[in-house]
């Protein structure tokens, strides 16, 4: 498995963020086919005083070739423009292999020893073409202002 994160960093108007974020963003990412499923972290703190990213939405596909075809779907096209249009300036992106639920798993194949279970199931497994996929619909967290808590 792989993800496309996607790293904010704490942008000038929070609430014109988190509103088109919410209403306008996510809808177009869970539009993409491929998607094996969406979460979204905001930062609530860091070791080391502010975390340098506020927002992070990491978005798992089963493999590369799932992600570079949502990507180059229309909906993955539809999605990059708006992520330019409204985030330009405080946003990263980075590819990730995903080796498990359990951070501390180690690939198999780092470790010299027998393919981890999933692992093996992929290898066996035929590879179907990526047609779109269904998504369920993401569950964006409320930010402090919508809890109605006070900064």
């Amino acid at each position: 498995m792989v993800k496309l994160s996607i790293f904010f960093r704490r942008p000038t108007d929070v609430q014109a963020f988190e509103e088109h974020f919410a209403h306008r963003h996510v809808p177009l990412i869970a539009a993409m086919p491929n998607v094996v499923r969406t979460s979204v972290s905001r930062a609530i703190g860091a070791p080391r005083g502010e975390p340098p990213y506020y927002l992070v939405h990491d978005v798992y596909f089963a493999d590369m070739a799932a992600l570079n075809y949502a990507l180059n779907s229309a909906q993955g096209r539809a999605a990059g423009a708006d992520l330019m249009a409204f985030a330009r300036d405080i946003v990263t992106l980075m590819f990730a292999e995903v080796w498990g639920e359990d951070p501390f798993q180690m690939r198999a194949s780092d470790a010299g020893s027998e393919p981890a279970p999933d692992e093996a199931n992929e290898a066996s497994a035929p590879h179907e073409e990526h047609a779109p996929a269904t998504a369920a619909e993401p569950q964006v967290p409320q930010s402090a202002a919508e809890r109605g808590e006070t900064q």
